[in-house]
């Protein structure tokens, strides 16, 4: 497997959003498309959420116009996911809210000796489709979560202040509190 472009390459950069896939190949920009990393989009126990069991909320916002990745998302929710359930084992409701549909091109370059020889450079430098990534803008929701008490909201803190290094840009946790 290739290896990938640091974050630092797409995370920040001003960008148009590059989605066009058409069944006409003709029509279509975007030759192929690459498979979605993000394995499920809910985790946790969706009915208690909605018969008023988990009235305590955290949402994981983006407080700057950022991309992130398909890969970044996944690795993030394997981690909550899995010490959530570990903690909670169940008495939850995660979600992951952005679809990455955006799809990242990369014009792949030969270094070493010689090299100068085998590539085109600047001049077919359209690029290959390499992965997907989510454009987001300040205030986009990242992460739900649904608990049940404070204990457990303290404990979903600190599962995203530990996530904070896998995500590009600046993040946010905002609390709130459901009546019954």
């Amino acid at each position: 497997m290739a290896t990938l472009r640091k974050a630092t390459a797409y995370s920040k950069k001003k960008v148009l959003p590059f989605t066009r896939v058409s069944k006409r190949r003709q029509k279509s920009y975007i030759k192929t498309v690459p498979p979605q990393k993000i394995v499920k989009f809910a985790m946790g126990k969706e009915g208690l959420y909605n018969n008023g069991k988990l009235p305590h909320t955290l949402t994981l916002i983006s407080t700057e116009k950022v991309q992130i990745r398909h890969n970044a998302f996944e690795a993030c929710r394997q981690f909550i996911n899995k010490k959530l359930d570990k903690e909670l084992s169940g008495q939850y409701l995660f979600k992951v809210i952005p679809f990455p549909h955006h799809i990242q091109r990369e014009n792949k370059m030969l270094t070493g000796a010689g090299a100068d020889r085998m590539q085109t450079g600047m001049q077919l430098a359209y690029g290959k489709a390499t992965g997907k990534a989510a454009i987001l803008k300040p205030g986009s929701k990242i992460f739900f979560v649904a608990v049940a008490n404070e204990k457990a909201i303290a404990f979903t803190r600190k599962i995203f202040k530990q996530i904070k290094s896998k995500l590009p840009g600046k993040t946010k946790a905002l609390y709130e509190k459901f009546k019954k």
